[in-house]
């Protein structure tokens, strides 16, 4: 039992307690490099040599681009390399130790931080050992994620190409003391973005030179180039608004009597407003530039608003009262004769359309004949009434002058025969005014239809095919 105990004891203890794999080399060289290394001075033999810090990063993931707060976050391995003079040492005299790894916080290192940086630490690499061979050639690769300050550009959203860098620099040497050497970026290891496609990222040195200090100070700016995926905002967005935008043209197809028209026009309005607003809530609240999505919905809006307005002429014109205003003579010439004339179309009753150069002599016998063709219950009903005022004029004839009463009788009945007459002659007149502003109005639906027709077409066309990289992102993403 007390074996047992005691083998318990020892396992415990070797799973907890942490033994140090190093030979007797290693330990030998760490105490003979750190007995006189001081990780504050500058590692070179000649305190006028320029230290150079040769500086790349591999790109792993693009993981957000925050449009409304214009930041950029990345996960990014950085890649340091600088030589170490006193951490050198003869590998015979130290066998099988051609490297070590020290602590970041034991030996020197260059203070290289993103100057654009937006993170709540600033420096948010994650503080890894540094490698260090036996030439004194130092290798730190420190992995993070980066949030950096990006200037989004949303002029032609959503088929926008952004150009976002990152700028890092030592934020206490200058040239003279520490330069700096661009390394290629790597995009070997890149986890592909869903909304984004990486186009391209270049990299440039460039020397800056401050009021506070007479020397330059490095940094090298990478930038990574950006191009929108825009599958998701056209099936979203684009084409739903595409869609609203073309039933704004069903208004002038709806009857008039219906009493819809109004309503309809209403309705794709506040539709589009609501699509607006959410293409609000991602853009930024920036007066630089308009987002290219925001023109087509501001542009369709307008236009849906301009034909409801319409909208209202057509069914003033539709039910205009006839015993108010006569229609003006440029209002008859201009729609009843020439647009109904261009657009093909004919007044109820007539067989074929009519040029619009026929004189007034002409338009004048046609109304008679629409009202006559248009009124065959009236026109019934007037011969009816002449015939009887006819018999009632050769009555007294007839009679002859023995009957003293007949003829008072008979100057009540023709004066009522001319009652009646006026009445249903008023009645014909005033739905042949309701059928010409019927038919003015019919006219106007029909030419708003064409206008707001190739207005629309000509707008998203115009506007959407307006962007630099509209047919490469419909290639890719279509």
């Amino acid at each position: 039992m007390e074996l047992l105990h005691f083998a318990l004891v020892v396992a415990v203890a070797a799973c907890t307690v942490k033994v140090s794999h190093q030979g007797p080399n290693q330990r030998r060289l760490i105490k003979e490099l750190m007995t006189s290394y001081n990780r504050l001075e500058r590692p070179v033999l000649n305190d006028s040599h320029t230290l150079t810090v040769s500086l790349g990063l591999s790109l792993m993931q693009i993981i957000d681009v925050d449009e409304k707060n214009q930041v950029l976050t990345t996960n990014i391995w950085l890649q340091l390399r600088w030589d170490d003079n006193y951490l050198q040492w003869n590998p015979e005299e130290y066998p099988g130790v051609t490297n070590m790894r020290f602590p970041e916080n034991l030996i020197w290192k260059p203070d290289i931080l993103l100057y654009n940086s937006a993170d709540e630490r600033f420096d948010a690499t994650f503080h890894t050992n540094i490698l260090v061979n036996s030439t004194g050639s130092c290798n730190y690769i420190p992995p993070g994620i980066f949030k950096s300050t990006c200037s989004i550009d949303v002029r032609w959203f959503p088929f926008d190409v952004q150009r976002c860098e990152l700028k890092f620099g030592s934020w206490t040497h200058g040239a003279w003391s520490l330069d700096l050497k661009m390394v290629e970026p790597d995009i070997s290891s890149y986890t592909p973005n869903g909304e984004w496609d990486l186009v391209e990222v270049t990299g440039k040195k460039s020397d800056h030179v401050y009021e506070c200090c007479p020397e330059p100070y490095p940094d090298i700016t990478f930038t990574l180039v950006m191009r929108r995926r825009t599958l998701y905002y056209g099936l979203n967005l684009l084409i739903p608004c595409v869609l609203i935008s073309t039933m704004a043209l069903l208004v002038f197809l709806l009857p008039a009597d219906s009493g819809e028209k109004i309503s309809l026009g209403i309705t794709v309005l506040l539709s589009l407003t609501v699509f607006m607003l959410l293409v609000a809530e991602i853009m930024p609240p920036t007066s630089d530039s308009v987002p290219l999505i925001a023109q087509y919905f501001a542009t369709t809006l307008v236009i849906v608003g301009v034909s409801v307005i319409a909208t209202v002429l057509v069914l003033q014109f539709h039910h205009h009262d006839p015993n108010g205003s006569k229609m003006p003579k440029w209002t008859r010439v201009f729609l009843l004769n020439w647009c109904a004339w261009f657009l093909r179309m004919k007044r109820p009753g007539e067989d074929r359309v009519h040029s619009a150069c026929h004189n007034k002599a002409q338009r004048s016998s046609l109304s008679s004949m629409e009202l006559n063709a248009s009124t065959p219950a009236s026109q019934a009903t007037n011969s009816k009434i002449l015939y009887a005022g006819e018999e009632a004029k050769l009555l007294p004839k007839a009679q002859g002058p023995s009957v003293g009463g007949v003829e008072p009788e008979l100057a009540k009945i023709l004066e009522e025969v001319h009652y009646i007459a006026k009445r249903f002659h008023d009645q014909d007149e005033n739905e042949s005014v309701c059928n010409e502003w019927k038919f003015a109005a019919a006219v106007i639906d029909r030419l708003c239809l064409m206008a707001f027709s190739i207005v629309i077409i000509l707008c998203t066309i115009g506007i959407l095919m307006s962007a630099p990289n509209f047919a490469e992102a419909i290639s890719k993403d279509f």
